[in-house]
Order: C-alpha cells, then sequence, then structure tokens
C-alpha cells in the first residue's frame, strides 16, 4: 500500500484509483456493507462506526411518511430480484422522496448499467466516510 498518506488529497487520490481498479464481485462484496435505505442492518457484519455513519447517512428516512417508507421497501425488493444485490445511494442530504425517486429511475437501468451506477454510488459513500474516519481520528 501507499501508507503514509502525505495528506487528505492524497488518501482520497488513492482510494478513487484502488475503487477504480476493482471489478464487480469487489462492488458487490462492499454493497454487503451497507443496510437497505430505510433500514438499520446489512447483510454483512460492519463496525460500530459504520452502522452510526449508515444511520446518519440516512437521516432523510426518519421524517418519512409510512406510505413513503412501504413504498421503499417494496421498490427495494423489487431491485434486488431484478438486479441481485440491493439498491446503494449516497442517502447523504436526500429525504426519503428524493431516494425514492432515484429508485424508481434507476430500475430502468439494464443490469450493467445498474451495477456501474451503484459502484459509483459507493465510490461517493467511502469518500464520506473516508473523511469522517479522518476527522473523528483528529477530534
Amino acid at each position: 500500500m501507499e501508507r503514509p498518506f502525505a495528506n487528505l488529497e492524497e488518501l482520497m487520490q488513492t482510494a478513487v484509483q484502488v475503487w477504480s481498479g476493482l471489478g464487480p464481485d469487489d462492488w458487490l462484496e462492499a454493497f454487503h456493507s451497507h443496510p437497505k435505505i430505510g433500514e438499520k442492518k446489512a447483510a454483512a457484519a460492519t463496525s460500530t462506526a459504520a452502522a452510526k455513519w449508515s444511520e446518519e447517512e440516512q437521516a432523510g428516512t426518519r421524517d418519512s411518511t409510512h406510505e413513503t417508507m412501504r413504498t421503499l421497501a417494496e421498490l427495494n425488493r423489487e431491485y434486488h430480484e431484478k438486479f441481485g444485490f440491493i439498491f446503494i445511494v449516497c442517502a447523504t442530504g436526500k429525504s426519503s422522496e428524493e431516494m425514492l425517486a432515484i429508485l424508481r429511475g434507476r430500475l430502468g437501468n439494464d443490469p450493467e448499467t445498474e451495477l456501474r451506477v451503484a459502484a459509483a454510488e459507493q465510490a461517493k459513500i467511502t469518500e464520506l466516510r473516508l473523511k469522517k474516519l479522518i476527522e473523528s481520528l483528529q477530534a
């Protein structure tokens, strides 16, 4: 690896480079560490910090209506049946209605396109979480 990193920018550049060099099996493995939008528990075991960050990132679902949460759950199932993995979106700053609209739109993708879109969303999440990690270490 390329540690130590001189600064946060170098760390981020390396993260992008590493993620870009991975393939679909690696992306799918990373997706398992995320709970479905609107849920709290991921399929794979995660650290306490990762679970907390995930909950914070999905804050837009906290004040959602029952109908919106029901529709999210229903479309999450449809998405998983179609693509074979959970719906991944960088949820930070998005309302449940925004995430629902994104989910509806992405259901129209073909599997190859959707895997790449999901991987790009995972890259955004990774960037946010690396920044949170560095901030927590500096606190």
